[in-house]
């Protein structure tokens, strides 16, 4: 693979880049709180392998006082003791929401979360993995790379 962005997908659509912005912070902005989406941002983002999204939310969770071990152990977060009963039904539905249309588990995964999330509180949850899955898809397929500096406030 190149490291070589294909295009400079920032510049060339503004109105759409505007509108996933506003998507992400309305996302951010619900009452699922910015915790819990930067896990399901960065959980996500590893599965689909985007390196740009993993780094940009692990730092975004390190700035907000994650505990960096916490955040190494999101990869294994059934065996890791860090995350709470609701961090675990979410990562669950993420994982399963993210793996649509090649896998559907979404059933055992929808059942652990009715406990810990209203229904409102689920389709938030579901609006942050369809954002972040857009996000990985338009940095992985147009090669967005890494920034060696990230940009200020980052």
């Amino acid at each position: 693979m190149t490291h070589t962005a294909r295009l400079p997908f920032y510049t060339l659509a503004p109105a759409n880049l505007k509108a996933m912005i506003n998507l992400s912070a309305s996302v951010k902005n619900s009452s699922i709180g910015a915790h819990l989406v930067e896990l399901i941002n960065l959980r996500v983002s590893q599965i689909n392998g985007c390196g740009v999204c993993i780094d940009m939310h692990w730092r975004e969770l390190i700035k907000h006082d994650a505990n960096p071990r916490h955040l190494n152990a999101i990869a294994g977060w059934r065996e890791a003791p860090f995350f709470s009963d609701r961090e675990r039904a979410a990562l669950g539905w993420a994982e399963a929401v993210n793996a649509l249309p090649q896998r559907d588990d979404t059933d055992a995964a929808y059942a652990e979360l009715q406990p810990h999330f209203s229904p409102a509180e689920i389709v938030e949850l579901s609006y942050a993995v369809a954002v972040i899955k857009g996000w990985n898809m338009l940095n992985l397929s147009l090669r967005n790379q890494i920034p060696e500096v990230p940009p200020p406030g980052m």
